[in-house]
C-alpha cells in the first residue's frame, strides 16, 4: 500500500427484482458487512436500506486498487457473492487522492 495511491471510492445501489432476491440479500448482508469491514484496506463500508424495500445504498471506500481488487476476488468466491450473483448492481468507481 502506497501512501500517495489514490483511494478508490464505490458508491451505488445495489437492486433486487423480487421480494426473493430481498430476502436473500437481507439473510446475507450482515456478515457480508462485517466481513468486508474486517478486510485490510477497507475504510468505510455502508449498505443502507433505502424507501424502496428491494434497494440498497451502497457505498465504499478502499486504500488503493490492490485493496479493492483483494476485496472483489474475497466477494466473488464468497457465500455472498453466491448467493448475490444475479443482483443487479449499479455501482460506479472513481479515485480520489488523499
Amino acid at each position: 500500500m502506497t501512501c500517495d495511491a489514490p483511494e478508490v471510492r464505490l458508491s451505488g445501489q445495489l437492486i433486487c427484482a423480487t421480494e426473493d432476491e430481498a430476502a436473500v440479500v437481507r439473510q446475507h448482508l450482515p456478515r457480508h458487512v462485517d466481513l468486508t469491514r474486517a478486510e485490510p484496506g477497507c475504510i468505510s463500508f455502508e449498505v443502507r436500506p433505502t424507501g424502496d424495500p428491494f434497494v440498497w445504498q451502497v457505498d465504499e471506500v478502499f486504500v488503493d486498487d490492490a485493496a479493492f481488487d483483494a476485496h472483489r476476488a474475497r466477494v466473488a468466491a464468497s457465500p455472498w457473492g453466491r448467493v448475490t450473483a444475479g443482483v443487479e448492481r449499479r455501482y460506479s468507481t472513481r479515485r480520489t487522492a488523499r
